[in-house]
């Protein structure tokens, strides 16, 4: 047993930067307090992560943050790992809702983008935006280096593959979930991560991570055969580290 739970703690990702979670206190439905922050970065320090790119949602009419809010919640939340003298290399941006509300905010100019200008979209659930195509084409003419969180996860693409292809070769990244690697958000985005892998259309892992349930998901996941195998394929390829 003991031999067991050391095996557990020493897995370690291969990469060390988290590109997409959302672990700043209080600012949407993730993290809620600095403490639970605190915890949730040494459970990813754990794994291997030193390097933290802090994402949180901007979507109409559920979390309008603004590069103010954002910037407030990453102070406090710095601040605090300061304080407690852990070593960590932080950094914030946001998953970005194609929506209304990310229309005004990229019209104004107020979009905070991640080092080297990427910049994480989210689309919707129910759809495909219409006019995604030219809203990419424009980004990028913009100066901006769009990456799509989670492509796995819209169920419209999962019998268009077809359209990764399309995007990705648009100038379009795609960052993949461990969370869906680990059969979190069922069988289907499952096999269309792993596609995806299969099919060099993966550019970033992200952890996704919101709070302690996911944290535990991941842990146990990494520990597996299974991870170890699409670990190997994705070494040398992913861009986490040099973003």
């Amino acid at each position: 047993m003991f031999n067991f739970f050391r095996k557990k703690q020493e897995a370690k990702l291969f990469y060390h930067t988290d590109v997409h979670c959302h672990l700043l206190p209080g600012v949407d439905h993730g993290a809620q307090t600095v403490e639970e922050s605190l915890e949730l970065i040494a459970r990813q320090k754990a794994m291997g992560i030193d390097r933290i790119m802090f994402t949180s949602h901007v979507t109409e009419n559920t979390f309008e943050n603004t590069p103010e809010t954002l910037k407030q919640g990453f102070d406090i939340l710095k601040a605090a790992v300061e304080e407690k003298g852990i070593e960590l290399d932080m950094h914030y941006s946001a998953e970005y809702r194609l929506d209304e509300y990310w229309i005004k905010q990229r019209d104004e100019g107020r979009l905070v983008a991640l080092p080297g200008n990427y910049i994480l979209l989210e689309n919707s659930y129910q759809q495909e935006l219409l006019m995604l195509d030219d809203i990419m084409f424009d980004i990028q003419l913009k100066g901006y280096r769009p990456i799509l969180a989670h492509p796995e996860r819209y169920p419209y693409y999962a019998m268009r593959h077809d359209r990764y292809r399309t995007l990705h070769n648009a100038g379009v990244k795609f960052q993949v979930n461990l969370l869906s690697l680990a059969g979190y958000y069922g069988v289907g985005p499952k096999q269309t991560a792993e596609w995806l892998i299969d099919n060099d259309f993966c550019d970033f892992l992200g952890s996704d991570m919101h709070g302690e349930r996911h944290a535990v998901v991941i842990e146990d996941y990494i520990t597996t055969k299974e991870w170890r195998k699409i670990a190997k394929k994705l070494d040398g390829r992913l861009l986490n580290d040099k973003i």
